[in-house]
């Protein structure tokens, strides 16, 4: 179900029934072309080809400028580490991004996403498999590119989607809950179950680690 309302919003296939609307306007509207303009894409699993981080950033299109690259990559908060590479920017890169971690290659996406300046920007599942420290840095970059702009948000793990305007809860391909985080607490219904069954969970991860809970249930 998830993966299918981005596939409809990306137009990868129509609707056979309904619409899909972007500003009031029906998706079918828009040539393919167009609409992908409009569009940032980071999934969960990144690819990244052999060539520079520059390179990767840009994907081919000689548009967008280095100005735009370099603040795609400090809005992704990706800045910091590509500048440690040696090359900085022009730092090369293996074959699907072999040398970098899951954490720096999410972030190198968002910043590849974040370059384009896009009006909708879409994540299916971007912090699905990195760890605590590197999803705070995600979070933060969630965040940032939030601000003037459409986001849809796809995620298991709910602490990413926690500060969303509405939050869509899908079970077997049906909306059963729609609200904010607050509101969807207060219901107690399936958001508020996995909501607090994934808090209990990084609870008790944090204590076997000797760390503090930094969050409380709402």
């Amino acid at each position: 179900g998830k993966t299918t309302i981005i596939n409809l919003i990306c137009r990868f296939y129509d609707a056979q029934r309904g619409e899909v609307l972007i500003d009031g306007v029906n998706g079918k509207d828009y040539n393919k072309r167009e609409l992908r303009e409009m569009l940032g894409l980071v999934l969960q699993d990144v690819f990244l080809f052999a060539g520079s981080v520059l390179e990767n950033l840009r994907l081919g299109n000689a548009e967008i400028s280095d100005s735009q690259v370099r603040r795609g990559a400090e809005l992704a908060g990706a800045a910091p580490f590509i500048e440690k590479l040696e090359g900085g920017f022009q730092a090369p890169v293996a074959e699907r991004g072999a040398t970098f971690s899951t954490g720096q290659k999410q972030l190198i996406a968002f910043a590849r996403a974040l370059a384009y300046d896009p009006k909708i920007l879409i994540l299916d599942e971007a912090t699905a498999n990195i760890d605590s420290e590197t999803e705070a840095l995600i979070q933060q970059a969630i965040e940032n590119s939030m601000r003037g702009r459409t986001t849809v948000a796809v995620a298991h793990r709910l602490s990413t989607i926690r500060h969303a305007d509405m939050i869509l809860v899908l079970d077997h391909g049906e909306i059963v809950e729609r609200g904010s985080h607050d509101e969807l607490i207060k219901q107690q219904g399936k958001y508020y179950r996995l909501y607090t069954l994934q808090f209990q969970e990084e609870t008790t991860k944090k204590r076997s680690s000797g760390r503090t809970p930094s969050t409380k249930l709402a």
